[in-house]
């Protein structure tokens, strides 16, 4: 049965079915939702759709997942309701009160957004272990031996008796971009969000942990001006139709060339202030074009392909659209902070 056709019919059983019992609503968001469910089944062939029907078939999966959770969510609030529960046995007396006052994360709003804004252009969403080894982290990115990121000062390294210093907890989410490019067929397009970690002083301008985007695209053909449009159209969504972008060069061991990418300061409108030290620019990210080696450690002809790489601090972007000067504020989870958002 073909990927769409299946789709479909998932899609008109969610509307019709008509569930009973908390026990039914489960056991139906375990078929569908759970690890081993058809839902996961369904997004691991859509990463073998052809580029040209990834958005039609992409908007009818999450059209789908809606659909699903409507009627778990449905089944679930009629039987918590004492009048759908006519057995007197089924009312659970201790059950706390119906008070809803949770709301998503600011870092999580963020982080939504991206994926919104990127899935328009065709950008799917790659997922990568927190705990990594060193040939994904570093050693496949181009770091020499020597390179300074590999030092106990920078990477949380796991220690193992008797084993290699080769087991860390991943300072970027580019281990997911190897990862990617070492499992999806070409061409690909995708994001990298996750959870990095970095031997940092916490302060309120720096965090031990942190949560980065990273995008990728390796397909023939692309060029820095494809880079440079894509992030032009992320800024200008993300901050505003009128948004300014540069591009300085800079160095990353995996592309080249590099650079940082500023945006004309949202406070200021790039005239200078503080926030961005009077220079009328803020940095919001780094980019380049995936290094030609990079490319062969995954075994990717780079005489065929090329690519570009751009990464990206989620806290930074908030900071910049809820003016949070302290990034500790992020972690703390004191509800009189996420209540303002």
């Amino acid at each position: 049965m073909q990927l769409k056709e299946r789709i479909e019919n998932l899609l008109e059983e969610a509307r019709k079915i008509r569930l009973q019992t908390t026990e039914e609503a489960e056991q139906y968001r375990i078929r569908l939702l759970g690890r081993k469910g058809e839902m996961n089944e369904l997004f691991e062939e859509f990463k073998n759709v052809e580029p040209a029907a990834k958005k039609e078939i992409g908007q009818a999966l999450n059209q789908l997942k809606n659909a699903i959770q409507a009627a778990i969510l449905q089944a679930k609030e009629q039987c918590s309701r004492p009048e759908g529960r006519q057995p007197a046995d089924m009312l659970d007396l201790s059950r706390p009160a119906d008070e809803r006052t949770g709301h998503r994360h600011p870092l999580s709003q963020i982080r939504e957004e991206i994926f919104r804004i990127f899935g328009k252009i065709g950008f799917d969403i790659s997922d990568g272990p927190e705990i990594e080894d060193d040939w994904h982290v570093f050693t496949a990115l181009n770091f020499s031996a020597d390179h300074p990121a590999r030092d106990m000062q920078d990477t949380f390294f796991v220690e193992r008796s008797g084993s290699p210093k080769d087991v860390l907890l991943r300072t970027h989410t580019s281990s997911v971009q190897i990862r990617s490019m070492l499992s999806q067929p070409l061409p690909i397009r995708t994001l990298c969000p996750g959870r990095v970690y970095r031997n940092e002083v916490v302060s309120a301008r720096a965090h031990c942990f942190f949560h980065q985007v990273e995008g990728l695209y390796v397909d023939k053909n692309v060029s820095f001006a494809d880079l440079h449009d894509t992030l032009l159209y992320f800024a200008r969504e993300m901050f505003g139709s009128d948004t300014r972008i540069r591009l300085r060069p800079s160095y990353f061991p995996f592309t080249e060339p590099s650079a940082e990418m500023d945006i004309a300061c949202t406070i200021c409108a790039g005239n200078g202030c503080s926030l961005c030290k009077h220079t009328g620019w803020v940095e919001i990210l780094g980019c380049g074009m995936v290094d030609p080696a990079v490319l062969e450690n995954c075994g990717i002809d780079p005489g065929q392909y090329s690519g570009f790489a751009f990464g990206m601090g989620v806290e930074r972007i908030a900071n910049l659209l809820y003016r949070v000067n302290d990034l500790r504020l992020f972690s703390e989870n004191d509800r009189r902070f996420l209540a303002q958002f």
